[in-house]
């Protein structure tokens, strides 16, 4: 098959081979069976990059590159949840899809400040699919002053908090579109040169069952990602006890798939932080991402075992967190003034809802008590 060249310079070129072989054997792979390949491929995936994805000088920013705030925030979060479980003298705080450490380290530190109680009790493991990122924030960490607090993630139920921050969207999603009133699948097949999307018939039943009760328009494109239900479903077996908080940009079915609001879906690609929408370039160096359903991230979560505490944009969960009075702590205690202002920002974007407080918080529970929301959740109960 003949191949674009001037596609190709800009791609991995092993990987790309890697995605043509596989398309010419089966005619056409799904899409989340691309999108897998390009983000994870254990040698050439993006995420399996030696190269900073995340941050000012890599693709995208999420909340931790911003300052170190957000993750002083979340270590509220984490010490109501020890003190809700009744403080146990081993307590678990799993971080999947935790990359180089930097959330760890400002939740650490955060809770070196103000809840030390905390700190000695804490075990705080990395999980990521690049293990160099978890040997790197574990230096991270050691340097920080937690080594002794940090490990690789450990297999078996533990009893603490589950935390996810922008992992969901990077689970790998089918992609559908609406044609004369019926579900189609859009596959990865190879045209003209390069990779170009095929329809089909559905892959999986699951994604239309999925949508059941939802009203689509004609032409409508949306995703849908299993897998990502697969790894919500398994949250009951991972805690013994405990909270899960996930962290992504996503909606409610109902709102995620309404066609007046995202007729053409969500799928984006991040490379140098500008946002595109084909993920055909820049094969295996770009960012692709997908709404999260939270619908049904929390509904997989239930059946395997977990109760829904809640969910809430990200902007009231550090509001009710009360990230302005560590503003003002840092105003009156700290000597460095573009610091300062740089967390204000970062909290201006954090509440804002055209920006990063449009982001939701999912929080679900296994055996803990439900009679009074979690500090996080109780904002807009104000």
């Amino acid at each position: 098959m003949e191949i674009r060249d001037d596609l190709l310079a800009a791609s991995n070129a092993e990987l790309v081979a890697i995605l043509r072989e596989e398309i010419e054997l089966a005619g056409a792979i799904t899409f989340a069976r691309y999108m897998e390949l390009a983000l994870a491929h254990p040698q050439h995936g993006y995420y399996q990059s030696q190269e900073t994805r995340a941050g000012f000088t890599g693709d995208f920013l999420t909340g931790p590159e911003t300052h170190r705030i957000f993750g002083q925030t979340i270590a509220r979060q984490i010490a109501e949840c020890r003190d809700r479980l009744g403080q146990p003298e081993r307590f678990v705080v799993r971080e999947d899809g935790a990359g180089a450490g930097t959330l760890a380290r400002d939740i650490l530190d955060g809770l070196r400040e103000e809840r030390p109680d905390v700190l000695t009790a804490i075990r705080y493991e990395l999980s990521d699919v690049n293990t160099a990122r978890v040997e790197a924030g574990l230096r991270k960490l050691e340097e920080a002053g937690h080594g002794s607090a940090a490990s690789v993630a450990s297999s078996g139920p533990f009893t603490g908090v589950l935390l996810a921050n922008e992992l969901l969207d990077a689970f790998p999603a089918h992609r559908l579109v609406v044609r004369d009133g019926e579900l189609r699948e859009v596959f990865t097949g190879w045209r003209d040169g390069w990779f170009a999307d095929v329809e089909g018939p559905l892959s999986d039943a699951r994604l239309a069952s999925s949508l059941d009760g939802l009203t689509l328009a004609e032409g409508q494109s949306l995703e849908v990602s299993p897998d990502a239900w697969t790894w919500a479903a398994g949250i009951g077996d991972t805690l013994e006890r405990g909270y899960a908080i996930l962290i992504d940009y996503g909606y409610p079915a109902e709102r995620l798939y309404d066609p007046s609001e995202r007729p053409d879906g969500t799928l984006r690609t991040y490379s140098q932080h500008e946002v595109g929408d084909d993920p055909y370039l820049r094969v295996g160096m770009q960012d692709l991402t997908a709404h999260v359903d939270f619908t049904a991230v929390s509904n997989a979560a239930v059946t395997g075992g977990c109760t829904h505490l809640g969910l809430i944009s990200q902007a009231h969960f550090v509001a009710g967190l009360g990230i302005e009075e560590l503003l003002l702590r840092l105003q009156s205690t700290g000597n460095d003034l573009n610091d300062y202002l740089a967390a204000r920002e970062t909290i201006m974007h954090l509440l804002d809802p055209r920006s990063l407080g449009r982001f939701h918080v999912l929080i679900l529970g296994k055996d803990v008590a439900t009679e009074s929301p979690l500090r996080g959740l109780s904002f807009s109960l104000r």
